[in-house]
């Protein structure tokens, strides 16, 4: 079924090859972080009129290094107003009354929800590149990420091993979100999935450790050292996953819906992978 959902998104790429010429937007305000990078890979530098100030937190932002030198606008509408865009992206939960303020003054805005899953990700990058003027970019970062997910998606089974994404203060990752979908193209089960943990929350460490996952999945990028984040650092973790059992991923890499989502595939599979050899299995 996976290898059919593939093939379909390929030839939705093909298709969007052929869309019509699309006038380039003179000047574009992004208003969220995952839209910020989207109009980081898809626009010209010259368009961009203003980013949200949070493409540069490098905990967050995958393209932190590369928004260096581009402006900053805090999302409000007195800001927005006064960049004068012809172009508003924006997230479907956040400054919605800059999201208003764009509309009025004759902005086209396009909000875009949440990813939840890889599929939506082909998807968003093509409204982003139709919004901004250039398709033919989003065509062929699409092409690149089908082909490069094709090349390290695995089939769900059964057998995989059970991952927990365990986050500051307790947090897990819920089933039918981005981070649920990346595991199981990794070849691991969702711990919260397993569990019946039906939305994102806390689970505590001795809830946690009575299911007995296979991998622990830390974010360590934050900034700065809380007690929430030393929960990471909890001497029984330590103790319960040791050597392939743990693994550190950026949560940039699956906050947003972005090409390089698939970076923390690939991280995952390669650790799946290993565990599978340790267990004797293929």
């Amino acid at each position: 079924m996976r290898r059919w959902l593939l093939r379909l998104l390929c030839v939705c790429v093909v298709g969007a090859g052929s869309l019509p010429s699309v006038q380039a937007a003179e000047r574009i305000v992004s208003l969220n972080l995952c839209t910020d990078q989207l109009a980081l890979l898809l626009a010209d530098r010259a368009q961009i009129a203003g980013l949200s100030p949070l493409v540069r937190d490098c905990s967050g932002s995958v393209l932190c290094q590369t928004a260096a030198t581009v402006p900053i606008i805090a999302p409000s509408a007195e800001n927005v107003i006064a960049a004068q865009p012809d172009v508003v992206l924006a997230g479907q939960f956040t400054a919605r009354v800059a999201v208003k303020a764009a509309r009025e003054v004759g902005a086209q805005v396009l909000t875009l929800p949440p990813a939840s899953s890889l599929a939506d990700i082909p998807v968003q990058i093509m409204q982003v590149a139709r919004a901004v003027g250039h398709p033919e970019r989003g065509g062929a970062l699409v092409a690149a990420f089908q082909k490069r997910l094709a090349e390290i998606s695995l089939s769900r089974q059964q057998t995989d091993p059970v991952a927990a994404v365990y986050e500051a203060n307790g947090f897990v990752a819920g089933p039918k979100s981005l981070p649920d979908d990346v595991l199981a193209h990794a070849g691991l089960r969702n711990l919260s999935t397993v569990a019946g943990i039906t939305a994102v929350g806390r689970v505590p460490l001795e809830t946690l450790l009575a299911h007995q996952p296979d991998l622990l999945i830390r974010d360590r990028s934050g900034q700065g050292y809380s007690l929430a984040q030393g929960m990471l650092d909890n001497p029984v973790l330590k103790h319960f996953f040791l050597n392939n059992h743990a693994v550190d991923v950026p949560a940039s890499l699956w906050l947003c819906g972005l090409p390089q989502t698939l970076d923390a595939v690939a991280i995952l599979r390669n650790v799946r992978d290993s565990l599978k050899q340790m267990q004797g299995v293929p």
